[in-house]
């Protein structure tokens, strides 16, 4: 069956178009609560980030999820992997995150997790699908919902991440710049690098419900790699608005993103004798993550675009380490889903052990140009489906040979399943073979 509300994560848009609306909220929470109150515990994890529409939204399932006979325990503002855990440790029906993740602040979106801290199943997601087809109705006042907030919640997370850093390191002497996109996490990944030892320089910490991933966090590097460098600090973090991605930088400002981070984390899991498996990427990983495994003897493997296709293939192949060159990066013996701040702890253990600088540890990977370019549609148009963009697209892979045994690049097409976007991506040897081939395809995209 096809999905009609929920995309790759979640149910996102613009708020005040539909289904980002009070209305379409409150239903959501009704048609949730009676699918997942047929597990028995009737608790539900409320969490957000800090988008202004979000009171509105959390107002508005909080009704529904009572309507249904569900209790909501409300989090306020607090990263999406930190619903996850709440969810797991309180043993929760469920765990419900409002956050457009890396989207601007006028957007924003419902996402859910299951009892055990992973992305809800396919089937449950059309469960709740098909109850929102059918009118409300509401259970006897004796058996409504309640709602509470935790005060705590913001503490426990902290205390989860800094227990997944190694108890025989510190942080102490590390000068850290951590940009929090003026998002979930501005109050609390400063305190676990903080906490931990480091001295913290924290930028993108001041949310006004408008500002969240505003020239700032994972999406917008610039400001921190200026700080980086300004403040001359061993490296920089990176996060987007609800912190499941990561991005760092390193102490000369050069941009570290997710397939780096894999490759240091999957290297010395390797030479600590703990790497399980292999590693998974998706469609859209470097080349060069690909080569530098490769030369390691680490299997890989390609999921499609997004964390939870990520996750679908460790649990099939037993591995640990996965993750997107975007940052979302997944360790499966410590979290159920992308983490932000887990993640940093573990690239920041790998410095603290070998000695050794970031810039350093990503050196054996070279990554190859990679260029990306987004192309906006709207309406029913199907642009990949034009014979204006198959016939660039078989150009561009002509040039660099893909098929072969030596291609020189690639070519990936595909639609956002967040945002109405076309993504166009080349790769190749060189940065302006990958600039041209990208632009030629994404000219085509929008004349189709």
């Amino acid at each position: 069956m096809t999905r009609k509300y929920f995309g790759t994560d979640g149910v996102r848009g613009k708020v005040g178009d539909y289904p980002i609306t009070p209305d379409f909220a409150l239903k959501l929470g009704w048609a949730a609560g009676r699918v997942l109150s047929r597990q028995g515990t009737k608790k539900v994890i409320i969490g957000k980030d800090t988008r202004i529409s979000g009171y509105m939204l959390e107002s508005a399932l909080e009704a529904g999820l009572s309507a249904a006979g569900i209790n909501a325990i409300l989090t306020g503002p607090i990263p999406t992997p930190a619903v996850a855990y709440l969810t797991k440790t309180f043993r929760a029906e469920a765990g419900i995150v409002i956050s457009a993740s890396h989207n601007p602040y006028y957007d924003n979106g419902i996402k859910f997790f299951s009892e055990s801290g992973e992305k809800l199943p396919d089937e449950v997601e059309l469960a709740i699908e098909a109850e929102l087809d059918k009118d409300i109705e509401c259970v006897s006042s004796d058996l409504l919902g309640k709602a509470r907030r935790m005060e705590d919640a913001a503490g426990r997370y902290i205390e989860f991440c800094k227990g997944t850093f190694p108890s025989a390191l510190s942080l102490a002497g590390m000068k850290i710049v951590v940009d929090c996109a003026n998002g979930a996490a501005y109050h609390i990944a400063p305190s676990v690098f903080s906490e931990l030892g480091a001295e913290v320089i924290a930028i993108g910490n001041q949310p006004n419900g408008l500002n969240i991933n505003d020239k700032c966090g994972a999406t917008s590097m610039a400001l921190i790699q200026q700080a980086v460098v300004e403040h001359k600090a061993d490296l920089g973090i990176a996060l987007d608005g609800d912190s499941d991605r990561i991005m760092m930088v390193d102490s000369q400002g050069n941009v570290v993103d997710g397939d780096q981070i894999l490759f240091v984390l999957a290297k010395q899991a390797l030479i600590d004798g703990q790497l399980k498996g292999g590693v998974v990427g998706t469609l859209m990983s470097n080349m060069g993550l690909e080569v530098a495994l490769a030369k390691l003897g680490i299997p890989f493997v390609r999921a499609n675009v997004g964390d939870r296709y990520v996750m679908e293939q460790l649990l099939e192949r037993g591995w640990w380490l996965g993750g997107e060159n975007s940052g979302h990066v997944i360790c499966r013996n410590l979290v159920t889903t992308g983490d932000a701040i887990v993640a940093a702890l573990q690239v920041l253990a790998v410095i603290q052990r070998s000695g050794n600088s970031l810039d350093t540890l990503v050196a054996d990977m070279p990554m190859m140009p990679q260029v990306l370019i987004n192309v906006r549609f709207g309406g029913e148009n199907q642009p990949l489906e034009s014979d204006l963009v198959k016939n660039a697209v078989i150009e561009a892979e002509q040039a660099m040979e893909v098929g072969t045994d030596t291609p020189k690049g690639r070519i990936l097409l595909r639609k956002s399943g967040t945002e109405p976007l076309i993504r166009v991506m080349a790769e190749a040897e060189t940065a302006d073979m990958a600039q041209q081939w990208a632009e030629h395809i994404a000219e085509a995209v929008k004349a189709a």
